[in-house]
């Protein structure tokens, strides 16, 4: 029973992820639950984090202020297979695969603009310093 449920909600996600009400959900929500595997334990890492995502739904991007020192940014360097869970720790979790993005990428570029546009307007500080600064992070999602 327990995988005839769980292939129920992997439909119902799709379904909504498809529809408007992800996307809006996903513009107003701030936060991502991005769980990586520990590059010593093995065991599972959970951080809450600022996301974005691409126009094609398909990856979200995330910005590691601490850049390539950030726990979870070493973790998806030794093990890129991860989870995702976008609108609360609640949610089911995704499966995914994590890229640290090359910094003279067009793709790169992307990923701060979209986090950035998305989070300015939201926070009381400038945050272009942390845009130039941070390490952009692709987590692409498995469909």
């Amino acid at each position: 029973m327990p995988g005839i449920c769980q292939e129920f909600m992997v439909m119902i996600i799709y379904i909504f992820r498809k529809s408007d009400g992800y996307r809006t959900a996903v513009a107003a929500d701030d936060y991502c639950y991005l769980t990586t595997t520990g590059r010593r334990s093995g065991r599972p890492h959970e951080i809450e984090i600022w996301y974005a995502e691409s126009p094609d739904g398909r990856t979200l991007y995330l910005l590691a202020g601490g850049r390539d020192a950030s726990d979870w940014v070493r973790n998806l360097r030794a093990h890129a297979g991860c989870t995702v869970r976008i609108g609360s720790r609640a949610a089911p979790p995704l499966q995914a695969t994590g890229r640290l993005l090359d910094e003279a990428d067009d793709e790169a570029a992307a990923a701060r603009t979209l986090v950035f546009e998305k989070f300015q307007p939201r926070n009381g500080g400038d945050l272009s310093g942390w845009r130039a600064a941070a390490l952009p992070v692709a987590i692409d999602l498995s469909t």
